[in-house]
């Protein structure tokens, strides 16, 4: 409850699905295209003459990530997945959604082939809804980019499966599942203190900042709690890259595209006149903050209608010490010191800037939170007043966790080509 997808994308029909005309991942010379092989990643310039991100990544290394000449991902055959997951059993099921299923499986921590139930290294696979249009834009989009980009702070993709309408992707697995349901499932899971929601904070920043530094920049388009993955340590890594798209070129300050994303988390520029622009990813990194202080879904219908949408409900209590306190998580009282909270809260005005111009690059906001991770000083008492925010918050129970949270998408398209790798959205 409180997600829905903002989209005013068009579906194509089977008819006019995608194609790889430009650019291809090919199985090794010599071997059969339904074995597991590595496969060599190719990126090209598209049919359109779009630009690619590998013609415009002059700068290889950026924010301790690199954007590789090329990256090998196996390509497995539906057998060697149907082998990973036990047949895609129902108790190999980490999450569903609106994309298809993502299942548990298991391959070689080496060669990464596929390997029998309980040997080796979990992966996540995640399986398209064979009835999915939009999926397969999205599958597409996912190995184009994570199929390059390379960062702590982003989600491994490791291979794909294309065969006949069967599309998969196979990524590194993430044993905490989604910051999402580390937030908002009240039950089973212990409440993320202070300390780690900053450090959540931070890594997600990171991969932000990592997209956005590049002389091409990413702008990741989908920044949301359900897509920010953590491992064992609650290290947080980006993950679902369906939506990104290629910053703006030659000087131009934005693209224009049609409007997708989620409710709550979309930033306002972008909602209004179509205009992408790379700090439209640091209005939604100011969300995910919003929702890290109070504990609170960025859109609930649940909620009183004045208070659907958190950022219009609690941002003019941002600037006031009382006022925060009144809408802070009480989950973590005690836990951090109000010259920590305050300048939280001053860093998520400033990212909630209406105008673009106006919001802090992500490197600087990376820096900032680091400054926040240093005060460890806690209050002095912890006589904290509560309004009836969180009576209204409804930190309902989500469905199960998933390593691979499976956005929501509209319906699907068959017979499906490998991926146009040229990386243009």
């Amino acid at each position: 409850m409180g997600n829905c997808l903002v989209s005013q994308r068009s579906h194509p029909s089977p008819s006019t699905a995608p194609t790889a005309s430009s650019a291809i991942l090919t199985p090794t010379p010599g071997t059969s295209s339904g074995s597991s092989n590595s496969a060599p990643f190719s990126a090209m310039s598209s049919s359109d003459g779009l630009s690619t991100l590998s013609a415009v990544a002059e700068d290889t290394t950026c924010v301790d990530g690199e954007i590789l000449d090329a990256r090998d991902l196996m390509v497995y055959s539906f057998e060697d997945l149907k082998t990973a997951t036990r047949n895609f059993k129902p108790d190999m099921v980490l999450g569903e959604g609106g994309f298809g299923t993502v299942f548990k499986g298991w391959v070689d921590a080496r060669t990464l082939l596929p390997s029998k139930f309980g040997s080796g290294m979990i992966v996540a696979i995640k399986k398209l809804r064979s009835e999915s249009i939009q999926g397969f834009e999205e599958w597409e989009s996912e190995v184009r980019f994570l199929g390059r980009l390379s960062h702590p702070n982003l989600v491994k993709l490791l291979g794909y499966c294309s065969e006949d309408e069967e599309l998969l992707l196979v990524y590194e697995f993430m044993q905490k599942g989604s910051l999402e349901n580390h937030l908002f499932r009240r039950f089973a899971i212990e409440p993320l203190s202070w300390d780690i929601r900053i450090k959540i904070a931070i890594g997600a920043a990171r991969g932000l900042a990592f997209l956005h530094s590049s002389e091409k920049e990413v702008i990741y388009r989908d920044f949301k709690a359900s897509n920010i993955l953590l491992d064992g340590n609650f290290n947080a890594k980006i993950s679902d890259f369906g939506l990104a798209h290629l910053g703006p070129s030659a000087g131009n300050s934005h693209v224009t595209t049609r409007i997708m994303g989620t409710c709550g988390y979309v930033a306002p520029e972008y909602i209004s006149t179509g205009r992408l622009y790379v700090k439209s990813d640091v209005y939604g990194f100011g969300v995910v903050l919003l929702e890290l202080l109070t504990g609170l879904r960025a859109f609930d219908r649940r909620r009183s209608s004045d208070r659907h949408n958190l950022v219009d409900w609690t941002k003019p209590l941002l600037h006031n010490k009382r006022k925060l306190k009144s809408i802070m998580d009480q989950r973590i009282e005690g836990q951090y010191s109000w010259k920590a909270a305050m300048k939280t809260a001053q860093l998520t005005l400033q990212c909630l800037e209406h105008q673009p111009r106006k919001r802090p690059p992500m490197k600087e906001v990376v820096g900032i939170l680091e400054q926040i991770e240093a005060m460890k000083e806690k209050p002095k008492e912890s006589k904290t007043t509560f309004s009836t925010a969180h009576s209204h918050g409804h930190h309902q129970p989500m469905h199960p966790g998933s390593p691979l949270h499976p956005p929501h998408h509209g319906p699907a398209m068959r017979g499906a080509k490998p991926p146009n790798l040229s990386l243009v959205s």
